[in-house]
């Protein structure tokens, strides 16, 4: 299983790119939440826990399919933006918790999601908080957008951008678990995975904003910063088809019962 992580590390180091987190992180695609109802069950009769929700981004997609969604969020700048951006979906409450100590009752709720956030986790404390949570005959789905790292110009070039310029990048990035790892924590409890194709079309802009985004990137005043955006632009100008490149992903999804 995971090794164990400092706590504060990875709650806070995303404090200070909130913003370019809101406007530039890409979202989940619609299938997902498709497969979620078509093979597992799922309705928007259940109520769902996001854990890790940061600015509520996997939050907004079951609000706006009509689920009650309670985000569990620590860090505190991230859960505020969720609450700014959300504000306006009446099913909608964020609350400060972890996803070992989530602060909510016993078989409270009927899905328990993680979008992008499981790799942080301690996944044993993780497992046990799940299933004291869940109702009976509840699931837990955890699912991450994986950058894709080869295949076009573009991606291979933003990889070896990060590679350069990163501050811990090959010690962070890409950490999320293996099938049989997943299948692992879930047990038998393990009803199902899939996997579906997204990508996000960006301007230099929006490029820029994205990689900011990234909790291994330099921030401006450090001496990567500006020689990091100099890359950025020429790999940007080298690949651009009419103004954007393609940020592509493969977005993973597991599903199953906690007993």
């Amino acid at each position: 299983m995971a090794e164990a992580r400092d706590p504060l590390d990875s709650t806070a180091r995303f404090s200070s790119r909130v913003d370019d987190y809101v406007r530039y992180r890409p979202d989940y695609p619609s299938a997902l939440l498709g497969w979620l109802q078509r093979e597992q069950g799922v309705d928007n009769r259940w109520r769902v826990a996001d854990i890790g929700a940061g600015t509520g981004i996997s939050s907004k997609m079951f609000l706006d399919a009509g689920y009650r969604v309670t985000a569990v969020e620590p860090n505190g700048p991230m859960r505020a933006a969720a609450e700014q951006w959300l504000r306006g979906y009446e099913k909608f409450d964020a609350v400060d918790g972890h996803a070992d100590a989530t602060g909510l009752p016993d078989a409270s709720v009927g899905l328990v999601t993680v979008a992008q956030a499981f790799h942080w986790f301690d996944e044993e404390a993780t497992r046990r908080e799940f299933a004291r949570i869940l109702r009976s005959g509840g699931l837990a789905a955890i699912w991450w957008n994986s950058r894709r790292l080869t295949g076009t110009r573009f991606l291979e070039g933003y990889e070896a951008l990060l590679q350069q310029f990163g501050t811990d990048y090959t010690s962070v990035a890409e950490r999320y678990a293996d099938d049989a790892r997943m299948r692992a924590w879930f047990g038998n409890g393990f009803r199902g995975n899939a996997s579906f194709e997204h990508a996000q079309r960006l301007d230099f802009d929006a490029l820029r904003g994205r990689l900011m985004s990234s909790s291994y990137v330099p921030q401006a005043g450090h001496p990567q910063h500006e020689p990091m955006l100099r890359a950025l632009r020429e790999l940007f100008d080298n690949c651009a088809e009419r103004g954007t490149v393609s940020f592509d992903y493969d977005t993973r999804i597991f599903a199953g019962e906690l007993a």
